[in-house]
């Protein structure tokens, strides 16, 4: 097989995940606390076939060498957690995170996910849980069937009005988790994340202190996908693409013409 089918054909598979991440970055443009990815890329291995500083002569060295490559390949898929925009709602139990920091979520088989939605309601029994599948947020926040108000400061203390009751009651914590690598995360679906060892350790805070962002009730954070960059990025993937084909159809040509010469 001619050297440049094989190349080329990494360059398409490539560039074919490329566009899958891109596509799956713009299928969630609307998605609240979604987080962009990117493809990264590395070559393949090199034909060495001439050491560059090898010796030419007896009193003279090769400045350059003669080693071809073998192509490309996708190694990665990079998060990005860049804050997305402010979106008010007025609903108190929408919240978002402003700055660094995940939401803890308690999953069915015990163990703790991740998210940057802040999309909370509440189950039949009061618990505070995620809207699309009834997850426990964590700390557990049970509010009383006779609250009239839900009030969470941005220190993340969750605070309700109580019938007959003149002050406030104090429900409970709201914390925020960080990691020293939040691309590390293993995404999950459901807007949930989970750790994973590249991540390191969670680190639990109040909302606010040591680095961690604070809490703005009644507003959503809005993905961090921007559309306009994701359709350039497209059109460049398309292109590189094209590229990559022609190549393949030029070398097609080539051993087409070898053959007819036989």
């Amino acid at each position: 097989m001619h050297p440049a089918l094989w190349i080329s054909k990494t360059g398409l598979d490539a560039k074919q995940r490329d566009i899958s991440v891109i596509s799956n970055n713009l299928a969630n443009a609307s998605t609240v606390g979604f987080k962009k990815s990117r493809a990264v890329f590395e070559d393949l291995l090199y034909q060495n076939i001439n050491q560059p500083g090898g010796r030419s002569s007896q009193n003279s060295e090769l400045p350059n060498g003669l080693m071809i490559g073998a192509g490309t390949k996708v190694v990665a898929t990079q998060k990005s957690f860049t804050q997305g925009n402010l979106i008010a709602t007025e609903n108190s139990l929408d919240i978002m995170i402003q700055g660094h920091g995940f939401f803890e979520v308690l999953m069915p088989d015990g163990n703790i996910s991740y998210t940057r939605n802040g999309q909370f309601t509440v189950d039949g029994e009061g618990n505070v849980v995620t809207s699309g599948a009834g997850y426990q947020v964590q700390p557990n926040i049970v509010v009383p069937p006779d609250a009239t108000g839900i009030v969470i400061s941005q220190d993340g203390e969750v605070s309700v009005r109580l019938a007959g009751q003149v002050e406030s009651a104090v429900l409970g914590q709201l914390t925020v988790t960080n990691f020293i690598n939040p691309a590390g995360l293993e995404p999950i679906g459901q807007n949930l994340f989970s750790q994973t060892p590249a991540s390191g350790e969670p680190v639990q805070g109040i909302p606010g202190l040591e680095g961690l962002g604070i809490i703005v009730q009644g507003a959503l954070e809005t993905s961090n996908v921007n559309v306009t960059e994701e359709l350039v990025s497209l059109i460049e993937s398309q292109r590189v693409y094209e590229m990559n084909s022609k190549v393949i159809s030029t070398v097609d040509q080539m051993l087409g013409f070898v053959i007819q010469q036989l």
